[in-house]
């Protein structure tokens, strides 16, 4: 077979059952039908080998759709350090192209970029719980 069941019932595809399967994908892209495959490799039924190639190509979208998914987390990860660090510098207040100065002479903090990095950041998470399928 093309594997077996684990502990907790699920069906676990064994490495020669993948490099059958991903034979079988092979040979129908060369043309073979699915009698042609199952007589070739032996198995069952044509039934058998229609399997073979949808389990092949299935694992080829899901491969895929990971690697996708790790440059994704990639990206996200470093608009985070970005933000980050944004958040933690220091941002003075300015007004028509002049520090804002308090009442001491000392320059005015500007909360707008921190909370603008915040909002980044919430949403960074969000896009990452989203790509994750957390949400």
């Amino acid at each position: 077979g093309t594997g077996g069941r684990g502990a907790n019932g699920r069906f676990i595809r064994t490495p020669e059952g993948a490099a059958r399967d991903a034979l079988a994908a092979r040979l129908r892209a060369q043309g073979r039908s699915f009698q042609q495959i199952a007589d070739e490799l032996g198995l069952k039924s044509k039934s058998c080998a229609h399997e073979a190639v949808g389990r092949a190509l299935h694992s080829i979208v899901a491969d895929d759709a990971e690697a996708l998914r790790q440059r994704e987390a990639a990206h996200l990860d470093a608009l985070t350090e970005e933000a980050l660090t944004v958040l933690e510098r220091t941002h003075y207040a300015h007004s028509h192209g002049r520090l804002v100065l308090d009442a001491d002479g000392e320059p005015l903090l500007d909360d707008g970029p921190k909370l603008a990095a915040l909002r980044e950041l919430r949403a960074i998470r969000e896009s990452y719980r989203r790509l994750h399928g957390l949400d």
